[in-house]
């Protein structure tokens, strides 16, 4: 199985926190670094098998 690995970069924007996958280009705002990353993780998971599938097909 290959491993792949991605970036996350998380910053404060009012009293929001911002995580962003550079690679996979998703973005997620929450209110906490937690909840961010979480959503960033399942958004990101997301568009990286969607785009396996359409290269699968």
């Amino acid at each position: 199985m290959k491993t792949r690995s991605f970036t996350v970069i998380v910053y404060k924007e009012d009293d929001m926190y911002i995580a962003e996958c550079p690679e996979v280009g998703t973005i997620d705002q929450r209110e906490t670094i937690e909840q961010a990353i979480a959503g960033l993780i399942q958004q990101a998971l997301s568009a990286f098998l969607v785009h396996l599938f359409v290269i699968v097909q």
